[in-house]
C-alpha cells in the first residue's frame, strides 16, 4: 500500500511539474493579450493583428522569430522530462558517435538548431543588433555572442530545473550553428544590397 501510495504521489506531481513552465509561460502571454483586448475589445484586437500580419514584413518577421524561439523552448526546456541526474553527462558527444559506438545525429541537430534562429534575429532586428556596421568581423562576433549567451542560459536553465543535461558540446555545436546563420545571413544580406 505503501508502494502505491508512493507511486500515486510521484505519478501526480509529476504530471503538474513537466507542463508547469509552459503552462506559466502560456498564461502569462494570454494575460498581456487579454489587457489589450480588454480595452480594445476582441474582435478589433483579432482585426488589428491580422492587418498587420498582413500588410507590416516587420510583423511578419518578428512574428517568425518568436514562432521558432517557442519551437526552441519547447525543444530545449519546456517539453522536456526530468532527469534525475543533469550532470551526468557534461562533457557531451562530440562526434557522430556515441560512447558505445552507436551511430547519432545530436551534434548536427544542436547545430541546425540555432541556424535559423540567428537568421531570423538578425533579419528581424538588424539595425539594432549591428548597429548599422554590416563587416563580416561584426555580424561573426555577434552572432557566437548570442548564440553562446543563448544556449548558456538554455543548458543552466536545464540544469536547475533538472530538464535535460548540462552538455558542453551542446554548447559547442549550438553556437557553431549560430556562426553558421551568422555567416548564411552575411552572404544574403549583402548580396541583397550589393545590386
Amino acid at each position: 500500500m505503501i508502494e502505491i501510495t508512493k507511486k500515486i504521489i510521484s505519478d501526480v506531481l509529476t504530471a503538474f511539474y513537466q507542463p508547469f513552465n509552459f503552462a506559466l509561460t502560456l498564461a502569462v502571454l494570454f494575460m498581456f493579450l487579454y489587457l489589450f483586448a480588454r480595452e480594445k475589445g476582441w474582435k478589433n484586437v483579432c482585426q488589428q493583428w491580422w492587418h498587420a500580419f498582413r500588410s507590416e514584413s516587420r510583423f511578419r518577421r518578428i512574428f517568425l522569430l518568436v514562432f521558432y524561439t517557442a519551437m526552441i523552448l519547447f525543444r530545449t526546456l519546456l517539453n522536456r522530462n526530468m532527469w534525475a541526474n543533469p550532470l551526468s553527462n557534461v562533457i557531451g558527444i562530440w562526434g557522430l558517435y556515441n560512447e558505445k559506438g552507436e551511430l547519432t545525429t545530436e551534434a548536427i541537430e544542436n547545430m541546425i538548431l540555432f541556424m535559423p534562429f540567428i537568421i531570423l534575429l538578425f533579419w528581424s532586428f538588424h539595425d539594432k543588433l549591428l548597429d548599422g556596421d554590416n563587416h563580416w568581423r561584426k555580424i561573426i562576433w555577434r552572432s557566437i555572442e548570442i548564440t553562446f549567451l543563448c544556449s548558456l542560459a538554455i543548458e543552466f536553465l536545464q540544469l536547475l530545473l533538472r530538464l535535460g543535461t548540462f552538455q558542453l558540446a551542446d554548447l559547442a555545436y549550438n553556437t557553431l550553428g549560430g556562426l553558421v546563420g551568422g555567416l548564411l545571413y552575411g552572404i544574403c544580406y549583402k548580396a541583397r544590397h550589393r545590386k
